[in-house]
């Protein structure tokens, strides 16, 4: 739970540091500072019982995916087939750790 808003924030935050226009824009700016510190506390609880690569994975992985469909709804940003199959890759990678790897806490 802690983890998914932690990779909601991110996702919220990076959305709105291309909307912040390099922070000339004041309240996308706000939201980007807002939303990194929300997902950087988050982030944070977690790895008091996650490993730090595992979390970081899922957060990396999962953030990766969101983001491009966000930029797709949003900006209207494509992405090519390699592309897709990059990212289908990552989450198999998340995917794979969370079910098969001990490393993994369930």
């Amino acid at each position: 739970m802690t983890l998914g808003l932690a990779i909601v924030a991110e996702v919220i935050g990076t959305t709105a540091l291309k909307a912040s226009e390099s922070f000339t824009r004041l309240v996308p700016s706000l939201v980007v500072v807002v939303g990194y510190g929300v997902a950087f506390y988050c982030l944070s609880l977690v790895l008091k019982t996650v490993p730090v690569g595992v979390a970081y994975a899922v957060w990396s992985g999962l953030g990766i995916a969101l983001i491009t469909l966000v930029a797709f709804v949003v900006y209207g940003q494509r992405i090519d087939l390699a592309g897709v199959l990059g990212m289908g890759l990552i989450i198999a990678g998340v995917v794979v750790l969370n079910v098969f790897s001990k490393s993994s806490v369930h």
